[in-house]
């Protein structure tokens, strides 16, 4: 890793926009970036889990953020994306409303996370990072889908 001053880890993030906020995840985490393909859906899922894809021969199971948040549904459109990322060591696809860019944050500008109503509902969030004039929520995404993967 490079670093800026003394001790300032520069770490490398995939940026995503959900619900007209900005949110990342490490990038060490991201396998690729897809166009929505064809979802199947699989009866008795959680309401979050959109259904799997077949991906180059393996099925991956494809999760709906905004479901998991509990936003609003939005059609899919041309910005859509689904993040292939390993999660707990198992792929995982998520779908997001647009991929946004790779970010290079410096770990002194990253906030930890405020306090909530409730840690059960902010534990994924590992931080957030002060970019300019943006607030981007960086994610945990083994705390926050992890569990439900690893039952």
């Amino acid at each position: 890793m490079e670093t800026t001053a003394v001790g300032d880890e520069i770490l490398q993030f995939v940026t995503f926009t959900l619900n007209n906020e900005e949110y990342a995840v490490d990038i060490l985490s991201v396998q690729e970036i897809n166009r929505i393909t064809e979802i199947t859906r699989v009866p008795n899922s959680a309401e979050y889990v959109e259904g799997v894809v077949n991906l180059r021969g393996k099925v991956i199971p494809i999760i709906n953020l905004r479901n998991k948040f509990g936003f609003k549904e939005k059609p899919e459109d041309t910005s859509s994306r689904i993040i292939i990322m390993e999660i707990n060591n198992i792929t995982n696809g998520l779908i997001v409303d647009a991929v946004s860019e790779v970010l290079r944050i410096p770990s002194s500008i990253i906030e930890p996370t405020p306090p909530m109503s409730s840690d059960r509902n902010s534990k994924f969030i590992r931080g957030i990072a002060k970019l300019d004039n943006r607030l981007i929520i960086l994610l945990d995404i083994d705390q926050l889908i992890g569990e439900e993967v690893a039952e």
